[in-house]
């Protein structure tokens, strides 16, 4: 036997044990869930009294601080539905855009997989949620499983899999993703709103339910004639270069960096003092007096409020917030990354955002304006009248898309995408107006912040996009 052919049947030898060894996992796995479930749906009266020693213990640690609570409540937040949907629709638009189809299906399909394989156990077990003494939380629906826990492990685990063929992305991805998981269960139970048995019935439902939709991947490659390879590699190891943020050249800094940031200093520099002589001028008379054309705007908006505007401008609110604006933000750089394999567009939301928001929060603490409503919502933030962050935060965003897609494509579609991406902002100026939270003119100072600042970071930032992926 030639030294070829030794290392041959050592590589054969070491992926036939890692096999068993993942069947065995899978099966014990398996084999643990169905005990659990089982000790569960008989009401077995010593894990019932640990689960209840368990819950009380935490809730009462946990609801001891509100600080712990805030961190619990936002950190519950990784394994919601609308959290895990996006996460799983951001992947299969990347994968998409990247032209690898049916690993997007296969996220899809483990993803919503595990959702509704968790339904259906949860409906054949019936558990009552936990009766604890300090109520944090609550939760619809039966105890057992965890939803929560089941489909991060799920998602979180195929996204981990993907993506395990790019090496680095490996060694940073599996302890993230360790850690959210064990996290998300954790916090369900410290939430008072899960048993620990339930978490422990999610998060081993979930590595079946990846266990059976990994094999099944694997044996569609298998028919398309692709090698097996061991799991460490990723489930699909030739599509490594596809899945990469970029094109694994090695990024060069500009040599003239210094000069980029020092513009853009200068650049931020003058729109503050812009805007804090604005509002310093609109405050002259004192920060309750607003100009006479002010007031007469949101008096004659005031007086035309009907109830079924009332409603659709609450509904604007609602997805005009600070946590809406960031989730779209992070969209369009995941969107734009997959596209364009650049960091420029990345770098154009992240600065513009930035700008902006460090831009409204020294503004609005200099000029201190009072808002015009008398009667304001009680969910309204802290910060001033001057300018409204809402609208400029949405322009900078809607700008900076209206920005990358007019430079990288000609398709016709470009034009409706812009239309879209600056009827927003109007969109949520009509908002603030109309609910009485900001003036005429403050919206007026968000247009000054945002317009110049998403223009100078633009020249400063955006070339000539990179092209997509091809073959």
């Amino acid at each position: 036997m030639t030294t070829r052919e030794a290392r041959q049947v050592v590589v054969v030898e070491r992926f036939a044990v890692r096999s068993a060894a993942s069947w065995v996992a899978a099966a014990a796995a398996g084999v643990a869930f169905a005990v659990v479930m089982v000790s569960v749906w008989a009401e077995w009266a010593p894990v019932r009294e640990v689960d209840q020693a368990i819950s009380d213990g935490l809730t009462r640690w946990v609801g001891g601080s509100g600080g712990l609570v805030a961190a619990m409540a936002g950190l519950t937040r990784l394994g919601d539905t609308a959290t895990l949907t996006g996460v799983t629709a951001l992947a299969a638009a990347w994968l998409l855009l990247r032209r690898r189809p049916w690993v997007a299906a296969h996220v899809v399909v483990t993803a919503l997989g595990g959702g509704l394989l968790g339904v259906v156990v949860k409906d054949l077990v019936e558990r009552l949620r936990p009766l604890v003494d300090v109520e944090l939380a609550t939760a619809p629906g039966w105890s057992f499983p965890s939803g929560h826990t089941l489909g991060a492990t799920v998602t979180y685990g195929v996204l981990l899999l993907v993506f395990a063929s790019v090496g680095r992305a490996r060694r940073v991805l599996a302890p993230l993703v360790v850690a959210v998981v064990l996290v998300v269960g954790f916090t369900r139970v410290a939430l008072g709103v899960h048993f620990a048995t339930d978490v422990l019935g999610g998060w081993l439902l979930g590595l079946v339910w990846l266990a059976l939709t990994t094999e099944v991947f694997r044996r569609w490659r298998r028919d398309e004639g692709l090698p097996d390879v061991p799991l460490a590699r990723g489930l699909a190891p030739e599509a490594a270069d596809d899945l990469r943020p970029v094109s694994g050249r090695r990024v060069r800094v500009p040599p003239d960096v210094r000069l980029v940031a020092a513009r853009l200093l200068v650049a931020w520099g003058l729109l503050l003092g812009a805007l804090s002589a604005l509002g310093s001028w609109l405050t002259a008379a004192g920060p309750d007096v607003p100009t006479a054309w002010d007031r007469a705007v949101v008096e004659w908006i005031a007086e035309r409020r009907v109830p079924g505007w009332n409603a659709v401008m609450d509904d604007v609110e609602t997805f005009s917030g600070t946590w809406p604006v960031i989730g779209a933000a992070v969209v369009v750089c995941v969107l734009a990354l997959a596209r364009t394999r650049s960091w420029r567009p990345v770098l154009l939301v992240s600065l513009g955002m930035l700008g902006e928001v460090t831009l409204f929060l020294i503004t609005t603490a200099i000029v201190d304006r009072a808002r015009p409503a008398a009667k304001l919502p009680d969910d309204l933030p802290p910060t001033s009248s001057f300018p409204s962050g809402h609208v400029a935060a949405s322009l900078v965003l809607g700008t900076t898309v209206a920005v990358l897609v007019l430079r990288g494509t000609r398709k016709w579609w470009r034009w409706a995408v812009v239309a879209v991406a600056l009827a927003i902002p109007v969109v949520v100026a009509a908002q603030r107006l109309y609910t009485g939270v900001h003036y005429p003119t403050d919206v007026l100072g968000s247009l000054l912040l945002a317009l110049p600042w998403v223009t100078a970071v633009a020249l400063s930032t955006v070339a000539t996009p990179a092209p997509g992926p091809t073959r």
